[in-house]
């Protein structure tokens, strides 16, 4: 047995005291966290929260949470847990839904980019600001609209969601038709591998030289590296100039013609969506009257808002046989302004299933063309309908296209149940045959079975189909970058020994 294998065996064995008295040669004590609570929450994500919240996760808990305060002890925590066979689950927010933060080893430590949390720089003249990895995007975005600019991102989880995170999971926001995704927002960035190297990438508009390196940490989802600071593009905000768009219309099909009549006319509207009638139900209850909902918003320079808007009339009229009528501008902003969640929210959702609440509630989201997209959206509505056993439990099943490309857009679907199991067993019966099925339909229409929330744990026996003949790529970064496994075991990449949690 060679000496590093020995060295891996040693810290195995020699116990979580042993360990903890180890991490105080690396941090201080009081970047060290054992609290059992803690520790249990640090143990999954938002994708098991219904039995975080009745105490029944079946996951190990990790033996730690550290918070590094800077790239080098970032550094000195990854070289520490490579040398010793310690699984690393990069955190930075805890926004996570798809399970890529949850534990499936015994020995892990949770690695939180939270104390790193300062705005380096904000620099109007070249339209970008710097920010470390654990610096929330509402902090930044307060910051820059006191001086009239954006960041043009806005998840719904934007007061919470962390920088890190946002890269890591390759983020989405609601403006992303106008702005980009965070991967169109990124300049540049600094990351640390598990060897210790800490590579930085340069803020430049655009280069030729060589493959995008960026993009081996932008949605990496912490299996390749550890991001540890951003540089993001800004951009001037014009909110004075917002003109909201809203219509009943006969269904989906209507909907998504208009949309992309819209955006392959070269418009470019902050957001552009269409509801199925049972999703628009639990958005819309004002005014839905049981209809599908068609959305858009203009923003931007007053002539830009203009333009667009006569573009959304225009498409509309084309496609006057779907519509049934238009909806009161200020019942669309109104909507739009409490979309967000906040910690508030987050903490009084866990608090009703803590105490009683049996209902739950989930979202697949996907990618295809035009052509495909709708074809996807009614297959998995016939057949859940016609295949999932629980059907009867199920109390709301639809979707919404919120994501709009030149050459195609997303379909997100969202499906709500009665729980009427132990909590252990929900995600078995209900979520993963809903969720199967939508994978499945978009993946044989050659769609993408993950628009923007990543593979995390729970998507990754699709990995290889996901990819097919491009899977070597994207195998051969883990080995060379990771090549001892020990970053977020389970995540994107399946492993044999982790099947067991896939139930």
């Amino acid at each position: 047995m060679g000496k590093e294998q020995l060295l891996k065996g040693e810290i195995i064995t020699m116990g979580k005291e042993q360990l903890l008295k180890e991490l105080e040669s690396i941090i201080s004590l009081e970047q060290i966290n054992t609290d059992y609570e803690a520790l249990y929450d640090a143990s999954a994500d938002r994708y098991k929260k219904y039995a975080k919240a009745k105490k029944a996760l079946d996951v190990p808990m990790p033996m730690a949470i550290v918070y590094p305060h800077s790239a080098e002890e970032v550094k000195s925590l990854l070289m520490f847990c490579d040398k010793n066979n310690i699984n690393v689950i990069p955190r930075s927010g805890k926004t996570a839904t798809e399970g890529g933060l949850e534990n499936w080893k015994e020995t892990a430590l949770v690695i939180d980019g939270s104390r790193m949390n300062k705005i380096i720089k904000i620099d109007p003249y070249n339209m970008q600001a710097t920010v470390q990895a654990g610096v929330k995007l509402q902090t930044l975005e307060d910051e820059l609209r006191k001086i009239g600019y954006t960041t043009g991102h806005s998840p719904q989880s934007k007061p919470v969601a962390q920088y890190g995170g946002l890269l890591a999971t390759r983020s989405i926001g609601q403006f992303s038709t106008l702005y980009g995704a965070i991967e169109d927002m990124v300049v540049g960035l600094e990351c640390v591998f598990p060897n210790g190297h800490i590579s930085r990438i340069k803020n430049v508009p655009r280069r030729a030289g060589g493959p995008d390196i960026r993009h081996i940490a932008i949605g990496n989802e912490g299996t390749l590296c550890y991001i540890t600071e951003v540089t993001v593009k800004i951009f001037k905000f014009h909110a004075e100039n917002n003109v909201f768009h809203g219509y009943l219309i006969k269904d989906v099909d209507t909907g998504i013609k208009v949309l992309r009549e819209v955006i392959t006319n070269g418009f470019r509207p902050s957001v552009a969506r269409v509801y199925s009638e049972e999703d628009a139900r639990q958005h819309f209850s004002h005014f839905h009257k049981d209809k599908c909902v068609l959305i858009f918003m203009s923003e931007g320079p007053e002539s830009i808002v203009k333009v667009t808007t006569e573009a959304i009339e225009e498409a509309v009229s084309k496609f006057q046989e779907g519509i049934i009528e238009k909806v009161e501008d200020k019942l669309i902003e109104n909507w739009f302004n409490n979309l967000n969640w906040t910690q508030q929210h987050i903490d009084n959702e866990f608090q009703r299933m803590v105490d009683h609440d049996k209902h739950d509630g989930f979202t697949t989201e996907v990618s295809a063309d035009w052509e495909n997209i709708v074809k996807i959206y009614h297959n998995v509505m016939k057949r859940v309908r016609e295949e999932f056993d629980r059907i009867e439990d199920v109390t709301m099943l639809g979707g919404h296209s919120s994501h709009s490309y030149l050459n195609g857009t997303n379909m997100y679907f969202v499906y709500n149940y009665n729980i009427n199991c132990a909590p252990e067993d929900e995600m078995r019966i209900y979520h993963h045959p809903i969720h199967s099925i939508i994978i499945e339909e978009t993946l044989k229409f050659g769609g993408s079975m993950c628009h923007h929330h990543g593979i995390g744990k729970y998507r990754n026996q699709w990995t290889e189909e996901e990819h097919g003949s491009a899977y070597y790529m994207l195998e051969k970064l883990k080995e060379v970058f990771d090549p001892n496994g020990i970053m977020n075991f389970g995540t994107i990449f399946p492993q044999e020994e982790g099947k067991k949690y896939l139930k």
